[in-house]
Formats: structure tokens, C-alpha cells, sequence
């Protein structure tokens, strides 16, 4: 017999991930469930990841929602990537761009050319290569020209910076259009059945109880369900992401706007900033047993780009992932399953998938131990796959400058990853470990990046003569700047496009 369908949903917390959530349910269910949300304004969301990656767009076009519509009622500004500075030594930047680099051809990835050339010091650097990279250099923005493919502005890829308040204010509006009905208040009881564990009921504080088949938790770092009902565990990775400490402040915008995220390495952690339409987000992520809160705080303010609009607010996390993401009927998204710093905008980016793998797996309510199991499995490798990405960056630098940067440089990091260092470091090569997040040119650009040189490349980069083998990778750098030096810069094309109305 086939079990009873899911019919209640209960959402808890709202915020980015759980309007997010019910959004694409109340999408995809079309009323074939009743979704409730709950979240209480007194708690309020962190509200610090307002930089994303391509993904986004996927998401928001599966809701079919109009992206200039979003671009305006969320601040919103275009992003090609991020710019690091200070990371790989005192004084470096390089760009991490989406997309493509070079031009592929049948032998080999372009990267391997371009190596043969560097070492005989007749290349650039490598940004000038990829479009995503070329552009942001200039404030240059269009969106992908599909209708003129073999040009590098048919490989265009876009993220978004944008207010994550303001967005999750946009996906209410939209679920609630849907069907989703929101409440107000703050939790008081979870009650569990007997004898499984199940979640039952919430008791909010006025005594409504709140009954589901099926829980969400959205609750942010607190995990109330996930973890202080169901006692998930937590797999603690501060040992290889060591900050732990975060300080937000909003700024006036000031300079041209740069279609690109920046973060700027300092003595003991990082430092963003995300240009919006009305204002620039910025903040401090830092190590707190290497720096005390109020020197990271005159770091912060010292190095904004315009006057600050509110005084710095003050964030403790921890790095690292559930051990049980989904258990018995309650899953966890956003960061109550997890947090993983947003040094590559992947907060947003695992929302995303959660939900996606939550519609793949969407349970009957007798919730099959197989399909959680898988759940838990797939998304246990996802996180692994952006932690070593993400260790990468803080390992491979040159700094020795401060305590912070010589631990950082020889802590011990993960097989997965020392793996693709050593394989990198030997012959330039880069393969992508399934379907994991971050693919070659990620993985390329952030070990060139951060000063990780191979000392040879593919043989068969030798088999051209070297004077072609020039020709073609200069000419892939003149056509890009040719494409870069007619496009508009982003604040032209915001303001045609997607200009949001003053505040």
C-alpha cells in the first residue's frame, strides 16, 4: 500500500532560506499542500548574504519570476565574480570570474597553452582571458548575448548582489500570492511523539499549537528543530575555516559600480564588500583567537569606501556542517543545516540546493529511510566539496605577516584537496570531482591566483609551434578586450534595464 501524501508543511523561520523554501514549494505543489511559515520579527536574520553565484538566476527563472522586476525590488546590482586582494601575498589581486576561460579546442583545455606562454613570459595574466574577469576590471556589464554565438559575449555568466531583507520581502509576496500562510510569533514548545521522535507540534507562545506532516527548518544558526529538538550533532571544521567572528555595516556607496564582489585579506580574516544600488555591504570576518572585536571593528570602518550608516553588527559562528541534515520528518535549510563562510557566495547557492534535492526526494508521510538516507549522503559531499574550495584560499598564500596567515599556511587540509594541489602544482591539471560546485575554471583561477605555479603542463601544448601557439593566445586576449571596450558599464545598463526607485 502506498503511503498518505504529505498534506501540512510547516515552515520555521523565514529570512532568505524560508521564503526561498516556500516559495519553490508553493510553486511546484500548486496547492496540493498546505504550507504555513512561521517567524517572529523580534528574532529578525542575519541578512549578511546579499552576493550570490549563477545559480540564482536558475532558481528565480524556475519561479518565473522577471529579472529585471527582481533587480529593482531587491536593490539589486550585477556580479562576474570576486576580486581577492592580499590573499596569495601582501599587494596581489586577481579576480575569480564565472564562466569560461580561453577558448577550448579539441587537444587540450586552454589553460595549458596559456601556461606554455607565461613561462616563456609571452602571456597576461590570465583575467585578460576570460570575459567575467575582463569586464569588472572596467565596470563593464551586459547580460549573455545568446543570439551571437562564437563571440566571448555569448559566455557572459551573471550572479546578483542584492538586499537579502528586501528579497526575502519579495518571495513572501510571492508565496503568500500562492497560498502560503505566514505567522507571526515565536515558538515556546516542540512536541515530539511517542515513541519515534517525530516532531508533533509547535506550541507558540500564545499557546496555538501548530501541527505538520512534514517540518522545515529554517531557523538560521540556532538549528531548533534540527538541533535543539532532534539532536542532529555537528561536525565542527573551524580547524581548516578558523574565523569564526563576523562584523556587518552598511555604507554609502561611493566609486564606480564594480559588477564584482571584493575581498580584501587582512592581518587575522577577510573583508567584503557588495555594491548595491542604494548602498554598499561590507563587513569583517575574522578569527577571534587571533583578534579581539574592537580592532576588528577599526579595520572595518577604516577601509569602507564611503561614510557608514550604522554602527557594526556583531556576529559568532562556528564552521561546519549537521551530521544529519534530514531526520525523521524534519529537514533542515540554510544555516541550520550548516554554515560555511561567504568567501565564494555559496550561502544562497546551498538554499538552492537543498530545496532542489528536497522537490527530488519529497517524501509520502511515511518518510522512507532509503530516500533520507540518500538525502543526507548527497548533500554530505556537496558541503565537503565547497569546504575544500573554500580551505584552498586560506592555505595557499605566501603570508607569513601574522600568526593568523602562518597557521593558515601549514595547518594540514583535507586528502580531497591536498590531492588537487599536488596535481595542479605538478603538470597544470584540474579536473572537476563529479558534479561538485566549483568546476576547472574555479579551481584554475583561484590556485594561479593565490601564487600555486605548475611546474610544467600538458605535453601536448608543445606539439603547436610557438609562434602559433602565441598568436592564438594573444588573439583570444584582443578579441575579449575589443568585446569589453563597446559594452556599457553596469551603472548604464541598470539604469536602462532595472533601476530601482529611490529611497
Amino acid at each position: 500500500m502506498i503511503p498518505e501524501p504529505v498534506r501540512n508543511i510547516v515552515i520555521v523561520g523565514g529570512g532568505t532560506a524560508g521564503w526561498m523554501t516556500a516559495a519553490a514549494l508553493a510553486k511546484v505543489l500548486e496547492g496540493g499542500c498546505r504550507i504555513r511559515l512561521v517567524e517572529s520579527d523580534a528574532i529578525g536574520t542575519i541578512g549578511v548574504g546579499e552576493a550570490t553565484i549563477p545559480h540564482i538566476a536558475d532558481f528565480n527563472r524556475a519561479l518565473g519570476i522577471d529579472e529585471d522586476e527582481f533587480m529593482r525590488a531587491t536593490q539589486g546590482t550585477f556580479k562576474l565574480g570576486i576580486e581577492f586582494v592580499d590573499w596569495g601575498a601582501i599587494g596581489d589581486r586577481y579576480i575569480h570570474g564565472f564562466g569560461f576561460v580561453g577558448q577550448a579546442t579539441q587537444a587540450l583545455p586552454f589553460h595549458h597553452f596559456w601556461l606554455r606562454m607565461a613561462q616563456l613570459g609571452k602571456a597576461g595574466r590570465l583575467e585578460d582571458y576570460s570575459i567575467n574577469t575582463a569586464a569588472p576590471r572596467h565596470a563593464k556589464f551586459m547580460r549573455a548575448r545568446k543570439d551571437m554565438p562564437g563571440s566571448p559575449v555569448a559566455d557572459i555568466s551573471h550572479a546578483f548582489h542584492f538586499d537579502a531583507g528586501l528579497y526575502a520581502r519579495f518571495l513572501r509576496g510571492y508565496a503568500e500570492q500562492r497560498g502560503v500562510v505566514r505567522t507571526e510569533g515565536q515558538i515556546a514548545r516542540v512536541l515530539q511523539r511517542e515513541p519515534d521522535g517525530y516532531i508533533e507540534a509547535l506550541v507558540m507562545e500564545g499557546g496555538e499549537r501548530i501541527a505538520g506532516d512534514f517540518y522545515i527548518d529554517c531557523s538560521g544558526l540556532r538549528g531548533l528543530l534540527i538541533e535543539q529538538t532532534l539532536h542532529a550533532g555537528f561536525d565542527d571544521w573551524s580547524h581548516w575555516l578558523p574565523v569564526d567572528r563576523a562584523l556587518a555595516v552598511p555604507c554609502e556607496p561611493a566609486g564606480p559600480l564594480l559588477p564584482m564582489t571584493r575581498s580584501t585579506a587582512h592581518a587575522a580574516g577577510w573583508q567584503w564588500r557588495i555594491p548595491l544600488q542604494h548602498r554598499t555591504g561590507n563587513g569583517h570576518i575574522y578569527c577571534s583567537s587571533f583578534m579581539a572585536q574592537d580592532e576588528a571593528a577599526d579595520i572595518l570602518l577604516r577601509n569602507l569606501d564611503g561614510k557608514a550608516l550604522a554602527d557594526p553588527r556583531p556576529l559568532a559562528f562556528k564552521t561546519g556542517r549537521r551530521k544529519t541534515f534530514w531526520d525523521r520528518n524534519c529537514v533542515a535549510v540554510g544555516l541550520s543545516s550548516g554554515f560555511l563562510e561567504p568567501l565564494e557566495s555559496t550561502s544562497i547557492h546551498l538554499v538552492n540546493t537543498a530545496i532542489s534535492r528536497l522537490l527530488t526526494f519529497f517524501p509520502h508521510r511515511g518518510f522512507d529511510a532509503a530516500d533520507i538516507a540518500e538525502y543526507n549522503a548527497l548533500t554530505h559531499w556537496e558541503y565537503e566539496r565547497i569546504r575544500d574550495f573554500l580551505v584552498l584560499h586560506y592555505k595557499a598564500t605566501e603570508r607569513d605577516d601574522s600568526e593568523f596567515w602562518n597557521y593558515c599556511r601549514t595547518m594540514p587540509v583535507p586528502d580531497t584537496l591536498q590531492r588537487k594541489i599536488d596535481l595542479f602544482r605538478s603538470n597544470g591539471r584540474v579536473f572537476r570531482d563529479g558534479m561538485e560546485l566549483f568546476a576547472e575554471p574555479s579551481w584554475l583561477q583561484v590556485m594561479i591566483g593565490q601564487r600555486i605555479v605548475p611546474r610544467a603542463y600538458h605535453p601536448f601544448a608543445d606539439l603547436r609551434p610557438e609562434a602559433e601557439v602565441e598568436a592564438y593566445v594573444a588573439n583570444v586576449a584582443q578579441v575579449i578586450a575589443k568585446c569589453v571596450q563597446v559594452m556599457p558599464t553596469q551603472a548604464e545598463y541598470i539604469a536602462e534595464h532595472c533601476a530601482a526607485s529611490p529611497r
